[in-house]
């Protein structure tokens, strides 16, 4: 299990500072300072922020072991203090020596068990694309767990993983293992980003795909696929927490109309729509996003604060009166 470490925890370390192991009995960093369960091509990536990032994460036992979720790696969204919880948290490594079932069922019991083992109380959820409907179908099958949604670019309206659940499985294989190519990911960072130089673009590629090369991930999507995937359209309105859409304008993978209707059908939603921006806000603009996800959070804790100042200055304008 990958485990997102604190807010503060994001810093960039000090240079003199010595790096510690992962506190999981039998890990243990490498010399670059990253733990032994990431793939070796991590050793190749060069953006600092997810290079800083992979030396935090952290393996945690849970009562349910399952592979790897969905497509976007946990580091794509380092450099935005990983408020990310779906992508990142549910990026996980096989450690068993028995796959387990890879369905939506599985996956929700065991982003729950995380939930229950380590969290134990009403949190705010971010869905990144896919994200967010794993986000949609948490909340409403344990609303205990969430206070708060907020859906980024969401790929909410897609029925699973539509024909492709029945494709013989040498086919689903062979689907896979070019899903996880180089060309076919770059291919995908010019539908996603405009205006990065060619350089950057093969480094977010690999970081990207670095997910694809954990043990088994073939295994893990070809059975998630044939087991049909996310259908979550018919949930949307049975989601009462409270959801912040935030959706890219020019988002070229999932049109922002889209953007409009989820607002529409969501019970207790607000969207905010950035300008010249893809389908990746959180890594194009992660300042603006924060500062949206930042104004969202703290938007209620300002009605508490003065809901709760205004007895004591009542009572402090009386004696003061007095």
């Amino acid at each position: 299990m990958l485990a997102l470490p604190p807010i503060s925890a994001l810093a960039p370390r000090p240079k003199h500072a010595k790096r510690r192991a992962p506190k999981c009995p039998g890990v243990y960093s490498t010399l670059a300072g990253f733990p032994s369960f990431l793939p070796k091509e991590i050793e190749n990536i060069k953006d600092p922020f997810a290079r800083t990032f992979a030396t935090r994460i952290e393996r945690l036992p849970v009562s349910v072991i399952l592979t790897h979720f969905g497509c976007p790696s946990a580091f794509e969204n380092s450099g935005t203090n990983s408020l990310d919880i779906f992508a990142n948290a549910m990026w996980l490594p096989i450690i068993s020596e028995r796959l387990p079932r890879c369905d939506v069922t599985s996956k929700r019991e065991h982003f729950y068990q995380l939930w229950n083992f380590y969290i134990k109380k009403p949190m705010i959820l971010v869905g990144p694309s896919l994200g967010a409907a794993v986000a949609i179908d948490f909340a409403v099958n344990h609303p205990e767990a969430v206070e708060k949604l907020i859906l980024i670019d969401a790929s909410v309206y897609a029925e699973g993983t539509g024909s492709l659940a029945d494709l013989p499985r040498v086919v689903a294989y062979a689907g896979v293992y070019l899903l996880k190519s180089i060309p076919v990911r770059l291919y995908a960072n010019f539908l996603t980003f405009t205006g990065i130089s060619f350089s950057t673009s093969l480094d977010w590629t690999n970081v990207g795909r670095l997910h694809c090369l954990l043990p088994w991930w073939e295994d893990a999507t070809v059975d998630f696929m044939i087991s049909g995937g996310y259908n979550v359209s018919s949930q949307i309105k049975q989601v009462n927490q409270k959801t912040l859409i935030i959706w890219g304008e020019n988002d070229r993978i999932i049109s922002n109309k889209l953007a409009v209707r989820l607002h529409c059908e969501l019970p207790n939603a607000i969207i905010r729509q950035l300008p010249e921006c893809g389908h990746l806000p959180h890594v194009e603009k992660p300042n603006s996003v924060a500062k949206l996800i930042l104004e969202y959070v703290q938007e209620d804790c300002y009605k508490e604060m003065e809901c709760g100042r205004s007895p004591t200055l009542k009572l402090h304008s009386q004696s003061l009166h007095k």
